[in-house]
C-alpha cells in the first residue's frame, strides 16, 4: 500500500495521462489532414493520368520528365541562335521557344497522355532560316505564315482519313531518306557555322581553319557530346554546351551576362505571322516541306516511344496514338502564333521513357520546366555559335540513321532516296530534296515497269513539283 499513490497523484496523473492523449490525438488528426491532402492530390493525378494502370507513380513521373527536360533543353540555346539569323529578336525567339515547346508538352500531356515532350523541330528550324528567308528571300513573318499553314494541314489530316491515306502513299524508302536527308543538312549548317567548312571559289566547298577558336572549339563541342553520350552522362548534349561556353568565357570570347532574368518580351514575334504571303504560289513547295518533315518525323518519334513505353495492346493497336497526332498537329499551329519552326515530337523522349515515364505527367512535367526556363535568358543570349555547331553536328549524325532501313537490293528504292539525302544539303533545301527524290522515285518505278508501286497522291505530288521547277 506504501506504493500506492495518493487519490491526489492518481487525479495529476489522469491529467497527465488525459493531456498527452489528447496530444497524441491532435497530432494523429493532423497526420491524417497531411495524409488525406497528399491522397487527395495523387487521386486527382491518377484520374488524369491514370498512373496505377500504368504501372507508375508520381515520383517516377517526375523523374522521367526531369530526364527528358535535360536532354532535350539544349533547344532553347539552339533554336534562338538559328531564328535570330532569320532576322527574329534573339530574346523573343527565346521565349518563343520556350513557350512553344511548353504548350506543347502540356497538350501532349493533358490530352493525349503520352510522356513524350515537344519542341521546335531540329532542321525544320534551319530550313525556316537559311532556305526560305535566306535562300529563297521571304520574310520571316511569311515563313512563319507558311508554319501555320502546314500546322493546319496536319491537324486537318490528324483528324480525318487524310493523314493514313498520304502516310501510305509515301515509300517507306523515302521516308527513311527525308528524315535523314535533313540530318545532312542541319549538319552541313553546323559545319558552315563552325567554319569548319568555308566557300570556296575553286572547288565550291572547302575545309576551314582549325586555327580560328570558333571551329577548334565547335568540334571540342562535338566530340564532348558524344564521348559523354557514349558513356550514358545526364544531360550530355547541355552539359558539353555549358562546358564550352565556359572555355571561350575564359578565353575571352564570351561575355557574362548573368543567368537568370524576368523574360524578355515576346512582343517582336507574337502573332507576327503573315499567312496572305505564305499563301503564295511559289510557297506551296515550303508549306509541303514543313508538313512532310513534321509529319513523317512526328510519326516515327511518336511510333519508337510507344513501343518503348508499353503503350501497344497485345493486338498491335497503339493506344491514343490518334490523340497524340492531334496534339502534335496542334502544337505547329500554337507555335506559329508566338514565333516557332515547327513543334515536332523530340525522340530524347526515350529517356524519359527509359526512366520509367509511362504517362503525360512527363509531358507535363517537361512543360513546366520549359515555362521556368523562360527567365533563364542571359544565359542562353551568352551561348555561342560555336557550342550550338557543335550540338547540331551532333544531332545530324543521329539522323542519318535512317539510312540503315532503305533496300540497297533495288536500285529503284536506293536511287531516289539518296537523291533526297544529297541534294537537301547540295540544294541548301529540304523542299528540293523532297522533290528530287519523289519525282525521280515515280520517273523509275515508270520507266521499269512498277507503275502500280506508286500511289496516285504520289503522282500529284510530283506533278506540283514539276511545275514549281518548269515555272517558279
Amino acid at each position: 500500500m506504501a506504493n500506492q499513490p495518493s487519490p491526489a497523484s492518481r487525479a495529476l496523473l489522469w491529467v497527465i495521462e488525459n493531456n498527452n492523449d489528447e496530444e497524441y490525438l491532435v497530432e494523429n488528426i493532423d497526420q491524417q489532414k497531411r495524409s488525406l491532402g497528399a491522397l487527395a492530390r495523387t487521386d486527382w493525378l491518377e484520374r488524369i493520368f491514370k498512373l496505377r494502370q500504368h504501372g507508375s507513380s508520381v515520383k517516377i513521373e517526375l523523374i522521367a520528365g526531369l530526364t527528358t527536360f535535360v536532354t532535350m533543353a539544349y533547344i532553347i540555346f539552339v533554336n534562338p541562335n538559328v531564328m535570330a539569323a532569320a532576322g527574329l529578336d534573339h530574346g523573343a525567339a527565346f521565349v518563343a521557344t520556350c513557350l512553344g515547346a511548353a504548350l506543347g508538352c502540356l497538350l501532349m500531356g493533358f490530352y493525349a497522355n503520352w510522356p513524350v515532350g515537344l519542341a521546335p523541330g531540329m532542321g525544320l528550324n534551319a530550313f525556316f532560316t537559311y532556305t526560305v528567308v535566306g535562300e529563297m528571300g521571304y520574310t520571316w513573318q511569311v515563313a512563319l505564315g507558311a508554319v501555320f499553314l502546314s500546322g493546319i494541314l496536319f491537324m486537318i489530316m490528324s483528324l480525318s482519313r487524310i493523314r493514313e491515306w498520304l502516310l501510305n502513299s509515301i515509300p517507306m524508302s523515302l521516308r527513311f531518306a527525308m528524315g535523314a536527308g535533313v540530318g545532312l543538312f542541319l549538319g552541313l549548317i553546323g559545319l558552315k557555322t563552325a567554319g569548319i567548312v568555308v566557300d570556296s571559289p575553286a572547288t565550291l566547298v572547302t575545309m576551314g581553319s582549325f586555327g580560328e577558336p570558333s571551329a577548334l572549339l565547335a568540334a571540342i563541342c562535338f566530340l564532348l557530346i558524344a564521348v559523354l553520350s557514349h558513356r550514358n552522362v545526364f544531360g550530355a548534349i547541355l552539359l558539353s554546351m555549358l562546358i564550352v561556353t565556359g572555355i571561350g568565357w575564359s578565353m575571352g570570347l564570351v561575355e557574362y551576362g548573368g543567368v537568370v532574368s524576368l523574360p524578355p518580351s515576346l512582343a517582336p514575334t507574337w502573332l507576327a505571322m503573315d499567312i496572305a504571303g505564305a499563301l503564295n504560289v511559289g510557297m506551296i513547295s515550303v508549306v509541303l516541306a514543313f508538313l512532310f518533315v513534321n509529319m513523317f518525323d512526328t510519326a516515327g518519334t511518336l511510333m519508337g516511344v510507344a513501343h518503348r513505353a508499353n503503350l501497344v495492346d497485345e493486338n498491335g493497336k497503339i493506344e491514343n496514338l490518334s490523340k497524340s497526332l492531334k496534339a502534335d498537329s496542334t502544337s505547329s499551329v500554337l507555335g506559329s502564333f508566338v514565333g516557332c519552326p515547327p513543334v515536332t515530337s523530340y525522340v530524347e523522349s526515350a529517356s524519359g521513357v527509359a526512366a520509367g515515364g509511362r504517362t503525360g505527367l512527363t509531358a507535363v512535367t517537361v512543360g513546366v520546366l520549359f515555362l521556368l526556363a523562360t527567365f533563364f535568358a542571359p544565359l542562353a543570349g551568352m551561348i555561342p555559335a560555336y557550342a550550338t555547331s557543335g550540338a547540331l553536328i551532333y544531332v545530324a549524325m543521329l539522323m542519318m540513321s535512317g539510312m540503315a532501313h532503305i533496300d540497297w537490293k533495288d536500285i529503284t528504292d536506293t536511287i531516289p532516296a539518296i537523291i533526297t539525302v544529297v541534294m537537301m544539303p547540295l540544294t541548301f533545301s529540304i523542299a528540293n530534296g523532297i522533290a528530287l527524290g519523289f519525282v525521280t522515285y515515280a520517273t523509275l518505278k515508270l520507266l521499269t515497269g512498277q507503275r502500280k508501286k506508286v500511289s496516285v497522291s504520289l503522282y500529284v505530288l510530283c506533278v506540283i513539283f514539276i511545275a514549281k521547277f518548269a515555272f517558279l
